[in-house]
């Protein structure tokens, strides 16, 4: 079984692919994508710790999270495909501002 600061450095290298991810990418749909990335980080740190720490409240923590970033890509993904109705690009250099 993998120790957890083996853990700890996945979910940090994770982190960081999103991070660069979100800075470097100019379409949103892989802004969307890191974003996930970096939510999915920070589940392996909770679970790692929870499982350390002998406690349930950081895997209870995590569904809670995987919901709300469930639904936070339910979101995004009906923006993403709204703009692109409106604007026929994800880029988002070319879409500064939501009004019309």
């Amino acid at each position: 079984m993998p120790s957890t600061a083996q853990y700890l450095m996945l979910s940090a290298t994770l982190f960081a692919i999103g991070i660069v991810g979100v800075i470097i990418r100019r379409n949103m749909i892989t802004v969307l994508m890191s974003i996930e990335l970096m939510l999915n980080a920070v589940n392996i740190n909770l679970v790692a710790f929870s499982h350390r720490l002998a406690d349930l409240q950081g895997q209870v923590f995590t569904i809670f999270v995987i919901t709300v970033a469930a639904g936070e890509a339910a979101v995004g993904l009906a923006i993403m495909i709204q703009l692109y109705r409106l604007r026929s690009t994800v880029n988002v250099d070319e879409v500064k501002t939501l009004h019309g």
